[in-house]
């Protein structure tokens, strides 16, 4: 059985102690003076990428609603109330709860007819990587930081020190802050190199890679921080710098990788000769795809709803401290006391004090009198509550789309239909993370294809949902011969495709969804007398899930004529023997009465004038003798209807 190669740590994985392979002082293309001039291009790509480090930093205090802090800096009022609204903080949640409502789940498609198996396989796989991977974490972390800063950044990487060192595939969420790219580039792919760090503490690299012991001192990089309550102490730590490049062989790209602290190696894919030829990814890309929410030119990272946002939240809380301010100013009384009036001003504040003294002959209107003040205008209410409205129709967070009713509207399928009129915004966004999505799902692919050269056990579900077990490594998926024919034909790589589906967690999707095979159903499409026209109805619609759907009710048809194709044969078969056996004279003619009477069956239909009436949520629905599309409809319903 084939070993399976050692491989150095990938991005942010428990380091370890090098191999032979990675030992210190190898003769190689990459040494000091490659780590140096590297070091230079590091530089320039984290001079270059300030502005958005500082704008990154800026916009996660705005998430965590410390945004005073910047206002206060600009426009210092010390004492005057500073409210922070979550406004801004609501439509970002909001829109997270639309991403992971929509959850993708990836399906593997061949472009062979010999590699459907296989395909078959990875799509079960796939997700069994993905979750043992704790993607659902992932997706979730890269959609919050895309909100927030406009950019998810995701990595895939071959870690060899999982699994007890067989290793397998590590997807991770990048900060970035901690990843760097050559400015002027938009295509990550382009740039010249990749730059990745990672701070650790000096002692555990030192015990790990025991040939750095007291060669670590001076090599500090300024590590980006966050501003937070609990500051970062850096004097232990020391960054570990991640450095991807590429290098010309002809007319394609080799990636090579390499992992050093200060000027000290620590491994190089160039100096290794199982990596030399063939680089450290055979598929030749960096191992990193940006999910970007608003495009900017000239640049791989956007902008987020921070970003768009934040003015019309700043102008919601300006005026929302000084409504407040002016109602503290008004809800306390306040006196004018006239210096010489003689009123102890002490007692008179103090509301414990039954009798406040005076001196003088005697207290006039003019020695004490409480201030008058002018009450809030309610313009300026309004002015504040169009600023909260602008930030939703900004945001495209309305009120429907966060489970309000509008307009009195309160059946649930009208809900449904507004909430999914109103959802453009997150479904472009959505479609955007899918198309990200799916250039993980293919790094995931590749990596299989190069590392799984060991079988491995995978529980998958099979068809109809049943618990299936394989076996599967990388060597269906390598180059095979095409074959003679009269000529050599070379060999061909097997290319997989990666499809993305929804899954769905939103109620009233899945209760569509259900409601429209139970009316498939209740109409017949499933019954192969009418195949042909259930298929052509079909072609006309456009749902979740048409091609399964069309492909069942085409095998229905099928087997219904290969079963008339049998009946015609047995009615033969029986005139043959009524011929030859006179004894068995009516036989065929009972046969066919039978045949017919099976073929016959009545079928389901709700065609024709139905009646109607109104369910618990107001809908209209449809009522009949055979009435299990209308329990199925009810029950459905009932789940999604709200407690009373």
């Amino acid at each position: 059985m084939e070993m399976q190669p050692r491989t150095p740590d990938a991005p942010g994985a428990m380091l370890r102690a090098p191999t032979q392979q990675e030992a210190p002082g190898r003769v190689g293309p990459i040494g000091v003076e490659e780590i140096s001039m590297a070091m230079q291009d590091f530089e320039l790509y984290k001079k270059g990428k300030a502005d958005l480090d500082a704008r990154v930093k800026a916009n996660e205090e705005w998430y965590k609603l410390r945004h005073w802090d910047i206002v206060r800096k600009a426009e210092p009022n010390a004492g005057d109330p500073e409210p922070a609204s979550a406004w801004l903080l609501n439509s970002i949640a909001n829109k997270h709860a639309d991403a992971m409502d929509n959850y993708p789940e990836p399906s593997v498609l061949p472009r062979e007819e010999d590699d459907v198996p296989d395909a078959k396989i990875l799509s079960g796989i796939l997700p069994v990587v993905l979750e043992q991977n704790g993607y659902e974490q992932v997706y979730s972390d890269m959609w919050w930081y895309k909100l927030k800063t406009g950019t998810g950044v995701q990595g895939v990487f071959w870690d060899s020190s999982a699994n007890n060192g067989l290793g397998d595939v590590a997807v991770k969420h990048i900060d970035l802050l901690n990843i760097f790219w050559e400015p002027g580039v938009k295509d990550i792919q382009k740039s010249r190199n990749i730059f990745t760090i990672e701070a650790v503490d000096r002692d555990i690299l030192e015990k790990r890679y025991s040939f750095l012991a007291g060669k670590l001192s001076g090599t500090a990089i300024d590590i980006p921080q966050y501003t937070s309550n609990s500051q970062l102490d850096t004097t232990k730590k020391v960054v570990v710098v991640d450095w991807y490049y590429k290098v010309a062989d002809g007319t394609r790209q080799i990636l090579h990788y390499c992992k050093f602290v200060g000027r000290e190696l620590i491994y190089a894919s160039e100096n290794d000769e199982q990596y030399r030829q063939s680089g450290y990814y055979i598929h030749g890309e960096y191992p990193f795809v940006f999910d970007t929410l608003f495009q900017t030119e000239g640049d791989p990272a956007g902008f987020g709803y921070i970003d768009v946002c934040k003015d019309a939240q700043m102008y919601i809380d300006k005026m929302g401290q000084a409504i407040l301010k002016n109602a503290l100013f008004n809800a306390k009384p306040r006196y004018f006391v006239k210096a010489d009036g003689g009123v102890n001003e002490s007692e008179f504040a103090d509301p414990t004090k039954d009798f406040v003294h005076t001196s003088g002959a005697r207290l006039g209107e003019e020695d004490i009198r409480p201030i008058v003040t002018s009450t809030l205008n309610p313009l300026y209410v309004q002015i504040m509550n169009a600023k909260i409205d602008e930030l939703k129709e900004t945001s495209g967070n309305r009120d429907v789309n966060s489970g309000g009713s509008q307009n009195g509207v309160t059946a649930a399928s009208a809900i449904a239909a507004m909430q999914e009129a109103g959802s453009k915004l997150s479904r472009d966004m959505i479609k955007s993370s899918y198309r990200a999505y799916t250039k993980v799902n293919y790094y995931v692919l590749e990596n299989i294809r190069q590392f799984y050269t060991e079988p491995r056990s995978f529980r998958i579900v099979g068809e109809r949902g049943a618990m299936k077990y394989v076996q599967f490594n990388s060597r269906r998926m390598q180059q095979r011969p095409q074959g003679d024919m009269g000529m050599d034909m070379g060999y061909r790589m097997p290319i997989f495709d990666i499809k993305v589906r929804a899954h769905r967690e939103n109620p009233f999707s899945r209760i569509a969804q259900n409601e429209l095979a139970l009316s498939f159903f209740g109409r017949g499409f499933f019954n192969p007398q009418l195949s042909d026209q259930a298929l052509a109805c079909i072609e006309m619609m456009d749902f979740e899930g048409k091609d399964q759907t069309t492909q069942r009710i085409a095998e229905n048809g099928t087997l219904y004529q290969q079963l008339q194709q049998m009946m015609g044969q047995m009615l033969k078969l029986g005139q043959i023997v009524e011929a030859d056996h006179p004894e068995y004279a009516g036989f065929t003619q009972s046969m066919a009465q039978q045949l017919g009477a099976s073929a016959q069956q009545p079928m389901i239909s709700t065609g024709g004038d139905v009646p109607t009436s109104t369910n618990t949520l107001g809908d209209v629905r449809q009522t009949s003798k055979n009435n299990t599309t209308t329990k199925a409809k009810d029950s459905a319903q009932a789940v999604a209807a709200p407690a009373k």
